[in-house]
């Protein structure tokens, strides 16, 4: 045996030599399968920011600030990607705000399959409330599937749908999230809840509650001026709300209309686009 194992080893270093004579080096091994390159997103999806710089972005979660508490799966930068079109359409909204004194302000843009995945979870995890009581405080999160909180697709992962609110000019700055801070209703006065620079709503992004309802009876007087503001500036660009949420807007008609991808929220993503 270990006259065959000297044998074997010089037929390697033999083949090995052989190998570097013609080609001048060695070959590097396959790459395992598991090690396949991340999808990239179509042509069609770029930055917001090289359509329009002067959106505010605060890409919730990216963030512990969400109703999961952690940074969700596919979001690897804070960074807002949609399809062209509903990009500019955006943009084309940001000029007529800004010409009133506001901004648009996104706070989730393209979102990727893998996310809705870790929301599914995090769903169907009944003891993790951490987040309950500024997120879904009057809401049993048993119920999240079947009161359409939740759901295992979105259309934030065709590309074309965005979350969104207005900010007065000159913009405040919104503070950081502390992890463990002592939370407060979404629904709570705009002073008591976490100082976001958006206008008055009359909730906070991502309520759980029938108060994020675009046109529920309970809101009035500027907080409902502010949802009209919104609906109607992106209403003239082509983008249908979502009556159930007042900060969650459809480009129509999108370019993927039954498309729903998982590249990753990333400028690798949409790099030359």
């Amino acid at each position: 045996m270990t006259g065959l194992a000297t044998a074997l080893r010089t037929l390697a270093v033999t083949a090995a030599a052989g190998l570097l004579a013609v080609t001048g080096t060695v070959a590097a091994p396959a790459p395992p399968a598991s090690a396949a390159p991340e999808p990239r997103a179509p042509r069609e999806f770029v930055a917001l920011s090289s359509v329009d710089r002067t959106i505010l972005q605060e890409m919730r979660y990216r963030t512990e600030h969400n109703f999961v508490g952690e940074p969700v799966d596919g979001y690897r930068q804070p960074l807002c990607i949609l399809t062209r079109p509903a990009a500019e359409a955006l943009h084309r909204a940001q000029l007529r705000l800004l010409a009133r004194g506001y901004t648009l302000k996104v706070y989730d843009c393209y979102r990727p399959q893998r996310a809705v995945d870790h929301f599914v979870r995090w769903a169907k995890d009944l003891e993790d409330e951490r987040m309950k009581k500024e997120f879904y405080p009057l809401v049993d999160k048993s119920r999240l599937f079947a009161d359409g909180y939740i759901a295992e697709k979105s259309g934030h992962s065709r590309g074309s749908t965005v979350d969104l609110t207005i900010v007065r000019l000159p913009a405040a700055p919104t503070r950081a999230y502390v992890p463990g801070e002592e939370l407060v209703e979404c629904w709570a006065p705009q002073e008591e809840r976490f100082p976001d620079n958006s206008v008055d709503m009359g909730t906070g992004y991502d309520c759980f509650d029938t108060r994020s309802h675009t046109d529920d009876p309970r809101i009035q007087g500027a907080q409902r001026a502010h949802r009209q503001l919104l609906k109607g500036a992106l209403a003239e660009q082509g983008f249908v709300n979502l009556p159930e949420e007042w900060w969650h807007f459809t480009f129509r008609p999108e370019p993927f209309p039954g498309t729903f991808f998982d590249f990753p929220v990333a400028r690798r993503s949409v790099a030359g686009h």
